[in-house]
């Protein structure tokens, strides 16, 4: 039996459900609208009565921290070593702001209102100037707790829905497409060289390949195949292992650089890898010297795109080179393949029409 009680506060009214039945603990919920209530009332009766209402009591004691460390201990463990660090720097601020509430508790305007210090949160710097977080950023912190409950929902049977299902997207810009000139990239290129090789050949490497920062980072010789020239990501952001070609310039220096390895390790880039704030540094120092402004190492990505488009990649193949499942998030290289685009136009309509 479902009983629906008016509560009205400051900030409007507010419906609290309760459902009793014989033999199972009672449930309630809060909603703001009367048509969510009944339904909650209706959905929850249902699943008392065919067996599936068991999070009640779990959601009342288990708490969010509580949640995060099982999510990261069980789930996260098998994800790829690129995500963890993210996800981990993200969860871990859920962990502080809402972390001692039982997940009974935690709705979507305690997430808003957590959100909302992200905005103003100063997350790192760069070179020489505060990096603040912008609504990309905080979207994606949202994201990172979505999958927590929803982990905690499907796999960890703790709760029964996500509060984070009905909370709107803060709006984003257009993605960022910054990426060298020819006189920027030959700069940039002099300058690695002369201040620190390894450096130089890591570079080179990302403009050929188009690869993350924690892809080459995480490559490893018998990843790199120089018979069949190719190099294979296995920490890839998405956890699908990726093969991309190993060509030009990017060949020659691997080939050169694989003459003289460590014997601790068979990481291509160790040094790199062992401190990576360091090489980000040394990176943002090389491009204050090139007279480089506003380019960051994820940059050089961007750039091997872009020169995929300019000519004549589609966006399939910039998404395939790139390792992404869709074209969303190639298409902010559109433009980069209109002259291609005209010349396949072009050539059906000579075609078709004799022009």
């Amino acid at each position: 039996m479902a009983t629906i009680e008016k509560r009205v506060r400051d900030s409007g009214a507010v419906y609290r459900v309760k459902v009793r039945m014989r033999g199972f603990p009672p449930a309630d919920a809060t909603f703001t609208r009367i048509t969510d209530a009944k339904r909650w009332a209706a959905e929850t009766e249902a699943a008392i009565r065919e067996g599936r209402w068991f999070h009640n009591i779990a959601a009342k004691r288990v708490t969010l921290a509580e949640l995060i460390d099982r999510y990261l201990s069980e789930y996260l463990s098998t994800s790829s070593i690129v995500s963890k660090l993210a996800v981990r720097q993200r969860v871990d601020f859920w962990r502080k702001e809402l972390g001692m509430h039982v997940l009974a508790d935690i709705d979507a305007p305690r997430i808003i209102a957590a959100r909302a210090k992200l905005l103003g949160k100063n997350i790192g710097k760069t070179t020489g100037s505060l990096k603040t977080m912008t609504p990309t950023t905080a979207n994606k912190y949202v994201a990172a707790l979505r999958h927590v409950f929803n982990i905690g929902r499907r796999e960890f049977k703790l709760v029964t829905e996500n509060p984070c299902s009905d909370i709107k997207k803060l709006g984003e810009p257009r993605g960022r497409v910054r990426f060298l000139s020819d006189d920027e990239r030959d700069a940039l290129l002099r300058e690695c060289k002369v201040h620190n090789h390894m450096l130089y050949v890591l570079v080179v490497a990302a403009l050929s390949s188009g690869a993350r920062r924690g892809e080459l980072l995480h490559l490893r010789w018998p990843d790199v195949d120089m018979q069949r020239k190719t190099m294979t990501f296995h920490q890839t952001k998405n956890g699908e292992r990726r093969t991309v070609p190993l060509v030009g310039k990017a060949y020659e220096l691997l080939a050169e650089h694989g003459k003289v390895r460590r014997l601790d390790t068979d990481l291509v880039f160790p040094g790199a890898t062992a401190k990576p704030l360091e090489m980000e540094k040394m990176f943002g120092i090389v491009c204050a010297r090139a007279g480089i402004k506003d380019f960051r190492f994820h940059d050089l990505r961007h750039t091997a795109a872009s020169y995929i488009a300019m000519n004549g990649g589609t966006l399939a193949e910039i998404a395939e080179v790139l390792g992404h499942k869709t074209l969303q998030m190639v298409k902010r290289y559109t433009h980069l393949t209109e002259g291609h685009t005209r010349g396949v136009l072009e050539r059906m309509n000579k075609r078709a029409f004799g022009q």
